[in-house]
């Protein structure tokens, strides 16, 4: 978390430092980037960022934080305060909707989140806590779900949530093969709600 000073600068200073950063750590991995270019490009000197931040990994956490609770935004708040309306697989369609959503506005956003993935000790340190964030998430999905009988009552939400977790996150590499996250992403996401609502089991 940055420091107090860094929140007692104008508004259009840090916006400055934020998006000198976003450019760096979009353009090179964690360990690649440097705090000089951030500074350069912030225009302020490189004394000053450590008045700001504790050390680089500060202010890349920052940033995580930032895009975790813009992403968020782009969830149907309708749906979220509404949930009784609408059934377990139209609400986990929605999440990953609004994640294409996000990630079509947000391009400059995404390659910080795949070279953080690629990372594997960074990544399980970063995210670590925003993924106990999805895996409570899903579990009051599922909980909700089985609830309104949209589930197998046998389900455990704690083991079915820790594993809708993981498939997300797995997900990530297939999905931006192409350097690139789309609507026609949709496909591959739909194929796995399939398999979440359906299993691999052949039916009669």
């Amino acid at each position: 978390m940055p420091k107090e000073t860094f929140f007692n600068l104008p508004e259009e200073k840090q916006e400055r430092v934020i998006e000198a950063a976003i450019e760096e750590f979009a353009t090179y991995p964690f360990h690649k980037a440097r705090i000089t270019a951030i500074a350069d490009n912030a225009g302020i000197a490189k004394g000053s960022f450590y008045q700001y931040f504790k050390d680089k990994k500060d202010l890349y956490k920052y940033i995580i934080e930032l895009t975790v609770e813009k992403k968020l935004t782009y969830i149907n708040q309708e749906m979220m305060a509404n949930r009784e309306k609408y059934s377990f697989f139209q609400i986990l369609r929605e999440v990953y909707l609004s994640g294409i959503r996000f990630a079509e506005e947000n391009p400059r956003l995404i390659p910080i989140g795949f070279m953080l993935i690629n990372d594997k000790k960074l990544y399980h340190e970063i995210f670590g806590e925003y993924k106990d964030l999805s895996s409570d998430f899903f579990q009051q999905l599922l909980i909700q779900g089985k609830v309104k009988g949209d589930l197998d009552p046998a389900i455990d939400p704690v083991l079915v949530s820790k594993m809708l977790t993981s498939i997300s996150y797995s997900l990530g590499d297939l999905i931006y093969e192409d350097g690139k996250l789309d609507m026609n992403d949709m496909e591959i996401i739909d194929q796995m709600l399939h398999f979440i609502e359906n299993g691999i089991k052949k039916r009669e």
